[in-house]
């Protein structure tokens, strides 16, 4: 895979409930009589707002997904996006618990319903797509259980792996028991760490939490780089994502996580909430300084570590 070209593009982080198309949430919320919120609004002209605002403009987008029919019309606004772009796969971050549970939005079966169903229309038409389930680190680890609980024990084959997002307001050592239970059930780690807290989120985050993926990691000293350079970790990095919601951490440092030898790769994160494609993140990434080598490192990085693009049978069966 030495042509840029021959390797698939793959959207390595993407938001179920922030990747709406705007179209449909504005007409989704006129036929509601919801006002849009002035943070979504000033997302969506591209100002960049506090992360507490963001939450608020992500979270009317979630309070739209009520049913299994938004929740296929989310899969498949990722999935024209991805295509619009050239993307041939994608890893899909969910809450279920979020909607499930905490907003009492819809059942669970709803939910999975609705996933399958974009996801069969997204391979249908050629995508390779898998699903991340996501628990809210400031809400701790008890509901990292309380998530655990929920999607366990009839978890759909295209669950490949569990993450945390959200604040990074709980210390993700904290997060170990819940880490392991995750990992034992045959799914792959990750954690949002060192975006909206300390660059120390994320060493904690690999030595202490156990995972073996991060998700931004734009706050991590040269030290840490390092670390997980030599551990081989993979970083999904989503210059609009950061350049919205971390605006004081300039330059971006993906030009030195590069040549530090990180294994990043580009993500979009929420596009229905800060507009962006694999397109114009591969523009802000050569915005940065990077050249067509550094170009095609992401892109092979983004293929060779997706989650979406591996075959895992390692799940324990009956979980």
């Amino acid at each position: 895979m030495s042509h840029s070209a021959d390797v698939p593009l793959i959207d390595r982080h993407t938001h179920l409930e922030g990747s709406l198309d705007p179209g449909w949430v504005r007409r989704e919320s006129a036929r509601r009589g919801l006002d849009l919120p002035v943070s979504l609004e000033r997302l969506w002209s591209g100002v960049a707002v506090p992360f507490e605002s963001f939450i608020e403009a992500f979270l009317f987008g979630a309070a739209l997904l009520d049913s299994r029919e938004a929740v296929r019309e989310a899969t498949l606004a990722v999935t024209r996006r991805t295509q619009a772009a050239g993307g041939v796969g994608f890893d899909l971050w969910v809450s279920p618990h979020f909607l499930v549970v905490h907003r009492r939005q819809l059942s669970l079966e709803a939910f999975w319903r609705g996933l399958e169903e974009g996801l069969s229309e997204a391979r249908s038409r050629g995508l390779r797509c898998c699903v991340v389930v996501d628990a809210v680190n400031h809400f701790g680890p008890k509901h990292g259980q309380a998530v655990l609980d929920l999607v366990l024990p009839d978890l759909p084959a295209f669950v490949k792996g569990f993450s945390t997002g959200g604040l990074e307001g709980c210390p993700f050592r904290e997060w170990a028991p819940v880490f392991h239970r995750a990992r034992v059930a045959g799914l792959r780690l990750a954690a949002h760490a060192g975006e909206n807290g300390p660059g120390s989120n994320v060493r904690e985050a690999l030595l202490e939490g156990g995972v073996s993926r991060i998700v931004h990691g734009i706050r991590a000293d040269e030290a840490t780089f390092d670390l997980l350079a030599e551990r081989r970790i993979p970083v999904d990095i989503c210059p609009s994502s950061n350049r919205a919601l971390a605006a004081d951490v300039d330059p971006h440092p993906l030009p030195r996580m590069l040549r530090a030898g990180v294994r990043c790769a580009l993500g979009t994160d929420d596009p229905g909430v800060i507009p962006c494609d694999l397109a114009t993140e591969t523009a802000a990434a050569r915005h940065m300084g990077l050249d067509d080598i550094a170009i095609a490192t992401l892109r092979r990085n983004g293929a060779e570590d997706a989650w979406c693009l591996t075959d895992d049978e390692s799940r324990p069966q009956g979980l």
